[in-house]
Formats: structure tokens, sequence, C-alpha cells
């Protein structure tokens, strides 16, 4: 039996039409920039108030709205008019990558690891999973990215007894990340991450199209950065230099008729990329003068690798080299228990920081007026920046038909646990009757 890993970038691109997906409907977007969806990863499973969401709106080519209370791409299919949810086009993109998996392996590998960034909340991580089952997907575990780039260079796992701190740098489409991990007996910890959503290598494409576009207006007095179809073009261009920089000192960018019939012709010389660009590698290698810079994969290929590790691990496969590593993953937010402090103003409470190691398992005790015949508890999830809102809160449990009690308080025990992939079990119980309510909290089977 075959097993894959799966990581959904945030460059993916597809023509919400049904019809084109990939690299495809990436150089589609020239002639149909309206309608082709990118950065589908960024507003997958997050509401219209959410910062981020609204950020890659207004960044959007396509219209994106807002329709019975989630977001919407519209679509002109030149016939009609469609709106299609994110998750959709997720699934789109996942039908695509089982059928490249399918070409490989053969109809019957459906099972599947996927990766997430380390900072998902679980509202985008159950967005992440539904997507990928929708594509006929069996998932298999949601594993954190810098978990996965460990695994795919075996970190940990030819000496399990050894405790080392590995810093993990991704420089991906849209984003910086740089978690530093501690690995300890096989045991994967992230100790601390952070992430620029201000660097990645679509803003090194953007800031080369705008300077190509000042050599334009330079040229020939013609600016053509109010013309969506020209930038579209020199983005694309843009784009191709800069993967040709990845390997090569220089690159050359033409294009034919820019702009009311003007040709471009333009040297570009190396100054920067991603992380396949050289300079970029040796600016590490000079921050970090004593240590082995890890970079014999593809750097495009390494958390897929891993997650393919991962998956082949959880079938059971006998000839993989870390079959018998232990990973603990790590919860990416702070959960937390709202509650009323003594002035009757709402507080919170941290349940899991944001890093605890998983399984884990936390106690909080409610206190209500006996007077009541229902209690509620209420979970929050927050990136610890910013105190918990009422948008984070993703799970509540309600104990109902509790018997009144004319004096005192009413003791509620709430034990909650966190399983390794994620899932969270929440179980109320009135300590007096025994009445009990739980629920599950799903991001992953």
């Amino acid at each position: 039996m075959a097993a894959i890993g799966v990581h959904l970038g945030c460059t993916s691109a597809c023509v919400a039409v049904y019809k084109v997906v990939g690299l495809a409907a990436k150089q589609s977007r020239i002639r149909n920039i309206s309608n082709t969806v990118m950065k589908v990863k960024q507003i997958l499973g997050r509401s219209s108030d959410d910062p981020q969401a609204q950020k890659y709106i207004s960044e959007s080519k396509c219209l994106v709205i807002e329709k019975n209370g989630k977001l919407r791409y519209e679509i002109d299919t030149g016939e009609e008019t469609k709106f299609v949810n994110p998750e959709d086009v997720a699934r789109l993109i996942f039908s695509k990558m089982k059928e490249t998996a399918h070409s490989v392996l053969g109809p019957d590998a459906n099972d599947v690891v996927i990766t997430v960034p380390f900072d998902f909340g679980e509202k985008q991580k159950n967005a992440l999973g539904e997507a990928a089952r929708a594509a006929g997907f069996n998932v298999l575990r949601l594993i954190h990215e810098p978990s996965a780039a460990l695994l795919a260079y075996g970190i940990g796992q030819d000496s399990p007894t050894g405790k080392s701190n590995i810093l993990v740098f991704k420089l991906g489409g849209t984003s910086l990340s740089i978690s530093v991990m501690q690995v300890n007996s096989g045991i994967y910890r992230v100790l601390s991450t952070n992430t620029d959503n201000n660097i990645g290598g679509t803003h090194f494409t953007e800031t080369l199209a705008q300077y190509l576009a000042s050599e334009f207006q330079r040229s020939f007095k013609h600016d053509v950065r109010g013309n969506a179809r020209a930038m579209m073009k020199l983005m694309n261009s843009a784009d191709t230099a800069k993967h040709s920089l990845s390997t090569l000192g220089s690159a050359n960018c033409f294009l034919d008729s820019l702009y009311e019939g003007q040709d471009f012709d333009c040297n570009v010389v190396l100054c920067g990329g991603s992380s396949r660009i050289p300079r970029l590698q040796q600016m590490i290698k000079e921050l970090f003068p004593a240590v082995e810079l890890l970079n014999s994969i593809p750097p495009d290929e390494v958390i897929p690798i891993g997650a393919a590790i991962e998956a082949g691990i959880l079938i059971g496969k006998e000839n993989l080299l870390v079959e018998d590593s232990l990973k603990i993953e790590c919860s990416a937010k702070d959960i937390l228990v709202k509650g009323v402090d003594e002035s009757g103003a709402n507080s919170f409470r941290v349940l899991f920081p944001s890093g605890t190691p998983l399984p884990a398992r936390r106690q909080h005790m409610l206190q209500a007026p006996g007077s009541i015949s229902s209690v509620c508890l209420e979970l929050y999830e927050s990136d610890g920046k910013n105190s918990a809102k009422e948008e984070n809160k993703f799970a509540q449990v309600v104990l109902q038909d509790l018997d009144k009690k004319e004096n005192g308080l009413r003791d509620i025990l709430a034990v909650l646990t966190m399983k390794r992939d994620g899932s969270l079990h929440v179980t109320c119980t009135d300590q007096e009757t025994g009445k009990c309510e739980a629920i599950t909290i799903e991001v992953a089977s």
C-alpha cells in the first residue's frame, strides 16, 4: 500500500470554473485575471472580519464577497455568475494532487498526511482536512510543517538518545517562517516560531515586477502600473526570472507587446530570491557559520517528503529509515476558557498555552449559581499576541436541565483532553448530581 504526503502551499492557484488547476491556471491569469483564484490557503477557514482574511481579500483580483455568513469567490463564467467557497477551491487543488499521485502510485493510493503551518487555528485545520477528504483522500494525520521538515532529513532518528536544537528556515510563496525545534530522544518539540507575512517569493516577484514597470516607463514614457493585464504579464516574466536566478547569476526578461505594441527587454542582476537562491543561502551560512546548512533536498520538496515519510509510518511501511520515530506535536495556539471575574467582567484563563506538547489533559472547575438550570462552558483560541475575542470562540459545551438549588453555588468540573492530532475532547460534569455532557472537536481523522 502506498502513502502520500501533501503540502498545500500559499501560492497554488486555480480558475474556479472547475476547469483549470495549477500551472495552467497560473498562466491563464493574464487573459482571465478577474476569474483566477489565488491565495486560497490564506482565506480558508477564516471569517470575513478576520484581519488576515481582509488583507488577502483586498489583494485578490477575483472578487471575494460574504454570502450567507461565509466568504465566496464571485466567478463570471460568461453564461452566469457563480459563487464558490474557498473549501471547494481547495478540494479542486487536492483532486489535482491526487491525480498526480495516482499517476505514479496507482488508484489505490489515497492515504495521506497533510502539513499545516504551525499557527493554523482549529477552523483552518478543519477546513483543510475536510477539503482533502472531499477530494477522496483518507487523511491519516495533520502535522506541522517544521516537524515534516525535520522528518525529511531524518533528524533525531539515527541517534535517538541525542539532544539538539534545530532552526527550520522556511521561505515560501507568501511568508517567511522561522521555527526553533528541540529534538530530544527522537521527540520533536517546537520551542519558538515566528512568521512574517510580508516576506516571500511572491513579494520578491511583485518587487521585481514594479522595478520592470519603472524601467519600462523610463524607456518608453508609459506607466503600465495602472493596467492590470500588462502588470500580470510583468508578474509572469518576473516570476520566470526569479526562478532562473535561483540557479544563475543573472536572467533576461523579454515581453512581446507589453503595452501598445511595444516590446520590453531588460537585464536583471541577482539581488535576492526565495530559499533556493544561492545568495540567501550564503547569508544564512554567514549568520550560523558553525552549523551545517541542510539543503540537499530541493527546498520546495522538503515538507511534502516529510509528510510522505509520516504517512508511511502510519500505514506500517517496514523499510523506512524513521519507522521507530516518536514525534510529539504541540498546540499551535493558546486554548482558553471564558469566565467571569469578581467585578462581573469577562475573563479568560489559558488552559493549553501555545506549544503545549500533545497529548495533554487539563481540568477546570466552573462555579455557577445554583438557581440556574443550565451552564455553558465556552472555549476560545488566541495566538498569544492579542486577547481572546468573541470571533475566536470555536466550541462550547452546554449542560442543561440541571436541578435548581435554592442556595449556594454549583460546581461543574470540565475535563479537556487534547489528542496528538489536535482534536479536543471536553467533558463537563455536575459534581453534585453526576449529570454529564461531552463533545469532541475533530481536526483530523
